[in-house]
């Protein structure tokens, strides 16, 4: 198992000095265009949301306060050039936008993954944005913020994770409603264990559609261990 880095706790630091931390781990990319590349995973500790998949519930609550500075020791100390913003939900506290400008401008490789339910303007351009659309089977697609789609561009993506058939022609009709293949690069995924990944894959070739398949890689190389 890859070691996991702990920065100093500094509960002394003023509020805009720091964020809450769940991990901060080396991993493959498990998705998205970076799948494959040794990354350096910063998971922020708290979600608004609950789908019914999570699998990183550990991270809803707890954590410990850390300093931009102890973070960005504990990311070079792994020396690898991609760093994954996540969570949780990372939007959930303002100060991960400064953690992503200044992971950028020390010439990072950044990416960002959200449940596109908190606004995802004014993050720095640099970063690229895995923001997910909530299907139905989540429990949670009365969260999706339309106004998010206005902000992706052809270097982000937009995820959909899908449960069943109904999720399936669910995101194919909001893809095609909103024209969404044409904003930015669109990936479709399975909830492991429940949709059979070959079931997708037959839909998708059957429709022509214009989207991505995608599987989580971590997850058929370790499972569901934290921390991978």
């Amino acid at each position: 198992m890859a070691e996991t880095a702990a920065p100093a706790r500094r509960d002394d630091l003023p509020p805009s000095e720091r964020l809450r931390i769940t991990e901060v781990f080396l991993s493959l990319q498990g998705e998205s265009a970076h799948a494959g590349w040794p990354t350096v995973f910063v998971r922020l500790t708290g979600c608004p949301l609950r789908c019914r998949w999570c699998d990183t519930a550990y991270a809803f609550h707890g954590g410990h306060w850390t300093g931009f500075d102890q973070l960005g020791q504990a990311v070079e100390a792994y020396g690898v050039r991609h760093v994954c913003i996540t969570g949780g939900e990372p939007l959930a506290q303002p100060n991960t936008r400064r953690l992503v400008a200044r992971l950028a401008e020390q010439r990072y490789a950044v990416s960002i993954e959200t449940s596109g339910a908190l606004p995802i303007g004014g993050l720095d351009p640099r970063a690229m944005v895995v923001m997910d659309v909530k299907a139905p089977g989540s429990g949670e697609s009365q969260r999706n913020l339309l106004g998010n789609l206005e902000y992706l561009r052809t270097g982000d993506q937009a995820k959909f994770v899908l449960a069943d058939r109904r999720d399936y022609e669910w995101a194919r009709a909001f893809v095609a409603e909103h024209d969404l293949a044409a904003r930015t690069e669109v990936l479709f995924s399975p909830v492991a264990g429940e949709l059979p990944p070959r079931d997708l894959a037959e839909w998708m070739l059957a429709d022509r559609l214009p989207v991505r398949f995608q599987l989580q890689l971590h997850k058929l190389l370790w499972g569901d261990v934290p921390g991978r």
